[in-house]
C-alpha cells in the first residue's frame, strides 16, 4: 500500500462494521476497523497516520459514537470525523466541529463523497 489515507471504522456490530470496511477499501482508502470506542482510541494512539472516523453513535462500552468524536476533536483535533446513526438524528449543534452526520440506512455514495470531500478540505479548525 502506498500512500492511501487511512480511515478508522468504529462500529459494534460486525457485519456493519465489515460493509463499512469494504466501503472504505472500495473507495480506494486504507481501512482499519474497531468495535468500541476503547479499541478506536488504542488504534488513533498507536496510528498517527489515521485521518478520518467513521464511527456508529449507538454503542456499548465507556463512550458511545458521539462521546468518542468529542473526545478525539479535543486530543487529534485534525481527524475528520462522519457519525451514522440508525436510531437517532444527532442535531448539528451536538456535533464537534466540521464533523458531519448521517442516518442510517445511508446510501454509501453520500458517505464516500462526504469522506473525500472532508480529506480534501485541510485539517480540521
Amino acid at each position: 500500500m502506498q500512500n492511501r489515507r487511512v480511515i478508522l471504522v468504529v462500529e459494534d456490530n460486525p457485519i456493519i462494521r465489515m460493509c463499512a470496511v469494504d466501503l472504505v477499501d472500495a473507495a480506494g482508502f486504507e481501512a482499519l476497523e474497531a468495535g468500541s470506542a476503547d479499541e478506536a482510541i488504542l488504534l488513533l494512539e498507536a496510528r498517527p497516520d489515521i485521518h478520518l472516523v467513521f464511527t456508529d453513535v449507538e454503542m456499548p462500552g465507556t463512550m458511545d459514537g458521539l462521546k468518542l468524536s468529542h473526545y478525539i476533536r479535543g486530543r487529534w483535533p485534525l481527524v475528520k470525523l462522519i457519525l451514522a446513526s440508525g436510531k437517532m438524528i444527532i442535531n448539528e449543534s451536538h456535533l464537534p466541529a466540521n464533523a458531519r452526520f448521517f442516518s442510517k440506512p445511508y446510501q454509501e455514495g453520500m458517505i464516500v463523497g462526504a469522506m473525500i470531500a472532508l480529506l480534501s478540505d485541510g485539517p480540521a479548525p
